[in-house]
């Protein structure tokens, strides 16, 4: 048996300072849309998400509360699981900083860089941004007024004995890669930001140390040091597949296929991780995929602002699925997308309720009450197309496309407006409900030409709505049990190999809604 391809793929790890938001949840949904799809086509995935806990907010938020850093993190570490599972983000891996297994392997991997002469002692002085816990620039500090321009705070000036990542030693490389690869860094405008930092700015050194905090994971080499947060997280990518203590896993994972990131952080797993790398005598990663944001109501979302909005919240007035596919349908990966709850109301009911609910519920509803819920005489039969001029396989080769480049609205638009559309359009123009009075095997055949439709919709849609669309291909006796299902079976309208029937659920003979009118 051929070994299956193997794909890793990993989200940024999240600050554990406040439950996560809907610009939190943005990123892992696109993650697991990727990774959804890869389990489909027949890859061995592994995902992996996490908490960056190491940082001196959180030991402050954790005196704040009366609480050991630890038991903090511990529960927060809980709490943001709980709403990633709540979502259906199927991660295989979910890593804490604060834990002793990431300690140990990052300690081994900071002592492999120092012994390659990649880093060094020195001092440092700089304005310095709490919120960022990140140095900033004299020409960043004069151009903001003295404040950060992310969190429109004083920037503090800090001094401080520090150990230096070599990252200066890697500007030629790191072009080259950039440059030469573009695959490297997608979308392509901020493979383009990355080159023209570097080209402007230069790379200079980097100050990997703290000196004289409790909190973090003592430098292995001076440990009155602690690594700086960023050079610490950053390790997760690798600590958690196995590096330092299971060789064997990490050999099968890495390199990463895709790191999914914000736009803010590009820098930072572009220029600092690929160099860190590269240091420990490792390979760059395949692929840094950089995501847009999410506002609220054209807003950007804060505390201060009062506008922040919770999954859970947006859940709890529709479904999981429902969330799923506003943000994946209105909100462009690549790019920025916004929330708004009227907007949110107009989506789900145009696309979920009425156009794709309403198939679904004519396409049972009408075959349960006029044939006993089955197709008799369609074994072998091999269904019409539905929608005129479309080449099947030219379609799904195209959504494929988008999928695999995380173009998810993109391929979403295609799969309603290109072929879930025409379908409705299709069995509005045939009127099998009236037709059934008149002329029982024309109806039925419209309708068993229907049901197909909505078995090539079902699979393009598994990654995106996985709940709701399992619920639309088990509603039939479909041959290929839904855990098989790949895109390639979307390509084509296959014969039946036996008659066709509907095996859902019913109620005085109709269906559960599948998406329930709101508002």
């Amino acid at each position: 048996m051929t070994a299956k391809p193997k794909w890793f793929q990993t989200t940024a790890i999240d600050y554990p300072n406040s439950r996560p938001h809907i610009g939190t949840a943005f990123e892992k949904l696109g993650a697991d849309v990727q990774a959804r799809y890869r389990r489909m086509e027949g890859y061995d995935v592994c995902f992996l998400m996490g908490n960056d806990e190491n940082t001196l907010k959180v030991a402050d938020k954790a005196k704040e509360l009366g609480l050991d850093p630890q038991a903090y993190c511990d529960d927060m570490a809980r709490q943001f699981r709980e709403v990633w599972d709540a979502l259906d983000i199927s991660y295989d891996v979910f890593i804490q900083t604060s834990s002793e297994r990431h300690k140990q392997c990052c300690r081994k991997f900071a002592q492999k860089v120092y012994d390659n002469g990649y880093i060094y002692k020195g001092s440092y002085e700089g304005w310095y941004c709490p919120g960022c816990e990140e140095f900033k620039s004299d020409k960043v500090h004069a151009e903001n007024a003295g404040q950060c321009p992310n969190h429109k705070r004083p920037l503090v000036r800090r001094s401080e004995p520090c150990y230096y990542f070599k990252l200066s030693a890697f500007k030629d490389r790191l072009l080259k890669e950039l440059k030469e690869n573009p695959q490297f860094v997608q979308p392509e405008s901020r493979r383009n930001e990355m080159i023209g930092f570097i080209e402007a700015e230069g790379l200079d050194d980097l100050n990997i140390s703290r000196h004289g905090e409790q909190w973090g994971i003592p430098l292995p080499f001076d440990p009155e040091f602690t690594i700086y947060v960023w050079f610490d997280a950053l390790l997760t990518y690798i600590t958690g597949i196995g590096y330092g203590d299971d060789e064997a896993t990490f050999a099968k994972n890495w390199p990463c296929d895709t790191h999914f990131i914000g736009k803010d952080i590009t820098r930072f797993h572009t220029h600092i991780w690929p160099a860190m790398l590269w240091a420990a005598g490792l390979d760059a990663p395949t692929k840094v995929f950089s995501h847009g944001f999410v506002t609220v109501d054209g807003t950007k979302m804060g505390k201060s602002m009062g506008n922040v909005v919770q999954p859970l919240d947006i859940i709890a007035k529709s479904s999981v699925d429902a969330y799923r596919y506003f943000f994946m349908r209105e909100c462009p990966f690549p790019g920025d997308g916004d929330y708004s709850g009227q907007r949110f109301e107009e989506v789900y009911n145009t696309e979920l309720a009425n156009n794709l609910g309403n198939l679904l519920s004519r396409t049972i509803t009408i075959p349960a009450k006029n044939y006993g819920g089955v197709f008799d005489g369609t074994a072998g039969v091999t269904p019409d197309a539905v929608v005129p001029n479309l080449n099947l396989a030219e379609f799904v080769a195209t959504v494929r496309g988008h999928v695999e480049a995380c173009r998810y609205n993109t391929a979403l638009q295609a799969i309603v407006q290109d072929f879930l559309t025409p379908t409705n359009q299709y069995l509005e123009a045939n009127a099998p409900w009236k037709l059934v009075k008149t002329d029982k095997e024309a109806a039925k055949k419209v309708l068993f030409n229907a049901v197909q439709s909505l078995r090539v919709t079902a699979i393009l849609l598994k990654p995106f709505i996985p709940k709701s669309a399992e619920a639309i291909y088990t509603s039939f006796n479909f041959p290929t049990p839904w855990a098989d299902v790949r895109y390639a079976d979307a390509a084509e309208l296959t014969a039946q190999p036996d008659d066709l029937r509907v095996t859902a659920e019913l109620i005085d003979g109709k269906p559960k809604p599948l998406f329930p009118r709101i508002g």
